[in-house]
């Protein structure tokens, strides 16, 4: 465990009960949609890549044009 991570969990402790499970909750959360996250980014990585290819060979082509988010 991180000296920061120490440190968070020393402050925690000083919550009240249920502003410390509170916390847990989110840390656990957290954590949950990380390794979900994780988990799906593996799965579709190959898509990914796969699109990402057919994008740049479209850009090179020039069959694209800048964003520009001020316009609609």
């Amino acid at each position: 465990m991180t000296k920061l991570l120490e440190e968070a969990f020393k402050a925690a402790a000083k919550l009240s009960a249920a502003e410390q499970d509170a916390l847990a909750k989110a840390i656990l959360a957290e954590v949950a949609a990380e390794s979900e996250w994780e988990r799906r980014l593996t799965e579709t990585g190959s898509q990914l890549e796969q699109l990402a290819d057919e994008a740049l060979k479209e850009h090179r082509a020039k069959r694209t044009k800048p964003l520009n988010p001020d316009e609609e």
